[in-house]
């Protein structure tokens, strides 16, 4: 691999439902083919309107508290403007400017450096449209 800026794109399938789906093992072995070793920076983005990359614990009920608290602050009910699709889709649209379509990581020694319970997820609250696609950018 050369030095310099590698990019991967991830197809990802969220489903029918709203999802936190943890791409940590993907980003890992992005890392592993095209780092080398070095440092630098991992770039996660989604190249969509209605999801988002979050760092969060999963598998202890984080992912699960997520998805409630953003159904307290952005109900799936017909107040929003933005009204086509399903009940309430616009809300998936103000979703990225709370939960941002991106996240830049350090690299160390070729390898993620997350904190101990830090995973890297895409969030998507959007039942109608459940294909995805992620961007992993590694800069070192």
């Amino acid at each position: 691999m050369s030095h310099g800026f590698t990019t991967r794109v991830l197809d990802v399938t969220t489903g029918g439902s709203e999802r936190v789906y943890d791409l940590t093992g993907e980003c890992v072995a992005f890392l592993a083919d095209v780092a080398e070793g070095r440092g630098g920076l991992l770039n996660v983005f989604t190249p969509h309107a209605t999801t988002g990359v979050a760092l969060i614990e999963t598998g202890a009920g984080s992912d699960h508290d997520l998805l409630t608290a953003l159904n307290h602050l952005l109900p799936a009910d017909e107040r929003w403007q933005h009204r086509h699709g399903s009940r309430g889709h616009g809300r998936d649209h103000v979703l990225p400017a709370i939960i941002a379509p991106h996240a830049t990581l350090p690299v160390i020694d070729g390898e993620l450096a997350l904190g101990t319970w830090q995973s890297v997820c895409l969030v998507d609250t959007n039942k109608d449209n459940p294909d995805r696609q992620v961007r992993l950018s590694f800069l070192g």
